[in-house]
């Protein structure tokens, strides 16, 4: 069952990341996670299952949508800053992952086609979560990149599995 978490106006403009630390904690206390980040049983249990309600107020006027909002993408950079492998914890199939990847990437929106990334910086956003990851879930004893891969999938990349045997 998803998890929401909601985002005022003040959690955005203090960079308050409390609404996050709270869930975190509580599934630190429950030894779901480890100081480091999930541990495999937390993966395993808690894995995409959050989902953000932003609550910022714009005036009717404003075309801007949340990601253009200096305040709004600030707060996910610096939650991405302390949270690198908060990806995975994302509900992917609620579209979580890529609304917290337009946070990250500069972008366009489309009536047609939805989000259009920037291709060379949502290339860079995805191997930097590759690279993450990897190294992370490796210190958490999970060797399996079927994640990650499908991670990169989600996103319109395939990779192979020598990429991994290149990052041990």
């Amino acid at each position: 069952m998803p998890l929401n978490i909601t985002l005022n106006a003040t959690h955005l403009q203090t960079l308050d990341l409390s609404p996050v630390k709270s869930t975190i904690a509580a599934w630190l206390d429950r030894g779901t996670l480890s100081e480091a980040g999930v541990t495999q049983a937390g993966v395993i249990s808690e894995e995409q299952q959050i989902c953000f309600t932003i609550d910022y107020p714009q005036s009717p006027d404003d075309p801007r949508e949340l990601p253009e909002i200096p305040e709004v993408r600030l707060w996910f950079i610096y939650l991405d800053a302390t949270y690198p492998w908060l990806p995975l914890l994302l509900d992917w199939q609620a579209g979580e992952l890529a609304r917290y990847a337009a946070m990250l990437v500069p972008h366009q929106f489309s009536a047609k086609e939805g989000i259009q990334y920037n291709p060379e910086a949502l290339e860079i956003f995805v191997m930097q979560k590759v690279f993450v990851l990897s190294q992370w879930m490796r210190t958490q004893g999970m060797i399996n990149s079927s994640r990650i891969k499908s991670m990169a999938q989600m996103f319109g990349y395939d990779l192979d599995d020598e990429l991994f045997n290149l990052l041990t």
